[in-house]
């Protein structure tokens, strides 16, 4: 009995949890490809399976629904893009302006680069329950950030209202800035954006 069980969890060589894994990979590859290729009216449970080679049993073993789908493809997305952001930051010249524009410039440049990303962040997040909350998240997260920053930033040290004001500021500017770039309606390369962007954040800071 044993050696049957052992044998139903592996197969060829791989665990029944490995095989689980990469069938969940396939799905999300799947899914970020219908998104970024037919907006996401294009993500249907039928046609990510027809992309990822799976059956829909496939796809509810990993995801209770499209939405779930939805919701784990943007978040591996933030996820990417916010480490090519830290990335972009360090790989910078010294100074806080200098890494902030090297940050925003790397993932400016990633989302201009790939058609598919452009077309997943610059959807409109309430067509699913649960995009806004990771946007409101994730903006949350960046100013909780800069509030820690800030203060090896500035000349001198804000109170902390104060301080929060200009990181609710400065991350909300950054972010209309960067909708208007993705729908068109500012028309920018994404290293000025980017140098735009660092240059107006730090001056909202020190004029606080």
């Amino acid at each position: 009995m044993a050696t049957r069980a052992r044998a139903a969890r592996t197969y060829g060589g791989r665990s029944a949890d490995d095989r689980r894994a990469e069938r969940r990979t396939r799905l999300l590859a799947a899914g970020r490809r219908a998104w970024g290729e037919s907006g996401l009216t294009g993500v249907t449970v039928r046609g990510v399976c027809a992309l990822a080679g799976l059956t829909d049993r496939y796809f509810y073993e990993s995801f209770a629904n499209r939405e779930a789908l939805v919701l784990a493809v943007a978040e591996r997305l933030r996820d990417e893009m916010l480490a090519t952001m830290v990335q972009g930051g360090l790989a910078a010249a010294d100074g806080v302006e200098a890494k902030l524009r090297g940050g925003l410039s790397a993932l400016l440049n990633a989302v201009a680069n790939d058609p598919h990303a452009r077309r997943i962040v610059a959807s409109d997040p309430t067509d699913v329950p649960g995009l806004s909350q990771l946007r409101r998240e994730m903006l949350t997260m960046i100013t909780a950030l800069v509030i820690e920053l800030a203060p090896e930033w500035l000349p001198k040290p804000l109170d902390e209202h104060q301080l929060r004001l200009a990181a609710l500021f400065s991350v909300g500017g950054v972010n209309q800035l960067i909708e208007s770039w993705l729908d068109g309606s500012l028309v920018l390369d994404a290293d000025q954006l980017a140098a735009d962007c660092a240059r107006l954040c730090m001056t909202a800071l020190r004029q606080v």
